[in-house]
């Protein structure tokens, strides 16, 4: 792919985990002629394989930049992601908030984004929150990303100067088969991608947990060949 030019009019701040949705978003991001500056957040989760994945997938799609930031939020823990004495839900996809939350995590992966979107000159920010098929979380609500928008604008210098400032969720309304239909269709390899909850250090999936079970049903639902790379 070619980069689109890197003027402070047309950069985003694209937050990539690694995982299925963010892959995807960037490449909408970059489809919209954006040039893309990845942040991904090492916040204490059970696993880099998925950071090593974000690594992978900015450098595929031609990203301007990408950047790590360390941030330790399992010095709270209150996740099975960040707290190694939960464990990780495998027997299905539950009502209600999971354990798998981390709570406040979409609330401080923003507002670096915001901090660094103001640095670059950037009045986007895009982030693959889905409302759909979510596992619960509330931060992935499309009141939530309403608000947070409202509220950099308040925060923010570049907004009181009158550069407005939007978060863009491209993927909020859309079901995990629309996701990888659309990411097909932009060329993302998905097979770079890691989305498991507990993935092993080679980036492998459990097939188990509430996220590999949503990813398994959306290449099924979309009839295209999931190229996830399993454990068992």
């Amino acid at each position: 792919m070619n980069t689109p030019p890197d003027s402070p009019g047309q950069r985003a701040v694209v937050l990539l985990s690694g995982g299925l949705d963010s892959a995807t978003t960037l490449a909408i991001a970059r489809a919209a002629g954006f040039a893309c500056h990845c942040l991904s957040v090492d916040y204490g989760q059970r696993h880099h394989a998925e950071l090593q994945a974000a690594a992978a997938v900015s450098a595929a799609l031609g990203a301007a930049e990408h950047r790590v930031i360390s941030l330790s939020l399992d010095v709270f823990g209150g996740s099975a992601l960040t707290d190694a004495a939960i464990a990780v839900p495998v027997d299905g996809v539950q009502a209600g908030i999971p354990v798998t939350y981390v709570p406040a995590r979409n609330t401080i992966m923003l507002s670096l984004a915001l901090a660094w979107a103001e640095v670059l000159g950037s009045n986007d920010i895009f982030v693959g929150v889905n409302a759909v098929d979510y596992s619960g979380y509330p931060d992935c609500r499309p009141e939530y990303i309403a608000a947070f928008e409202r509220m950099a604008t308040l925060a923010t210098k570049a907004a009181v100067e009158g550069a407005a400032l939007h978060i863009h969720a491209p993927l909020i309304n859309l079901g995990k088969a629309q996701i990888i239909q659309r990411g097909a269709e932009l060329g993302v390899d998905y097979a770079l991608t890691v989305s498991c909850y507990q993935a092993d250090p080679l980036g492998r999936a459990c097939a188990v947990c509430d996220s590999c079970r949503l990813r398994q049903a959306g290449f099924a639902a979309a009839a295209v060949a999931d190229p996830t790379r399993y454990a068992r």
